[in-house]
């Protein structure tokens, strides 16, 4: 493989895994540009996009985009740097609901571009996502095609990286690798 280093971190909703990976980002001592994939579209989304802006270091930069990922990591991968991408089922639920013909298609290629690049990847880069299968099947179709790619897209990102961890109630178990 040609990366230099991925950390893949899981949890569920207000696990601290974005805490986790920030800290993982902090030490690394490496510049950090922060990709974010969350877009407000409601008040309280941007409630909670500030409050993540307001705890995170001024000197990292940061790079919004919703659905291009493999571009992002693309334009901004460098030895010597920290892409720190928070988080992966956000970008899933855009692509999944992005105003296309066929949306899971246009996902799968996007996924595809996403894993190709995170291979060829020289610097560091820390992935986090909701771990969200360990519930009941969803009802509605789009739900359940949330799950189910959000699931094959952990399994590949996992195969990937050098660390998984797994963050519940802010402590980090970890899965393959070391902490």
């Amino acid at each position: 493989m040609s990366f230099k280093h991925v950390e893949f971190v899981l949890g569920g909703a207000r696990s601290g895994k974005s805490r986790f990976a920030e800290n993982v980002a902090k030490h690394s001592q490496l510049p950090v540009k922060y990709i974010a994939t969350g877009q407000a579209g409601d008040g309280e989304m941007a409630t909670r996009i500030q409050h993540h802006q307001q705890q995170r270091p001024s000197e990292w930069g940061l790079v919004e985009e919703p659905i291009d990922l493999a571009g992002v990591l693309a334009e901004h991968d460098a030895k010597g740097q920290c892409l720190l991408v928070d988080c992966l089922t956000l970008w899933v639920t855009n692509c999944l609901c992005a105003q296309v013909e066929d949306p899971e298609q246009f996902w799968l290629t996007e996924k595809k571009k996403f894993l190709q690049q995170l291979q060829k990847c020289k610097g560091t880069v820390i992935l986090v996502s909701n771990e969200v299968g360990q519930g009941i099947v969803p009802l509605g179709k789009l739900s359940r095609q949330f799950v189910d790619h959000s699931g094959w897209l952990h399994q590949e990102v996992a195969q990937i990286a050098d660390n998984v961890v797994f963050v519940v109630a802010g402590l980090p178990q970890v899965l393959k690798g070391k902490v």
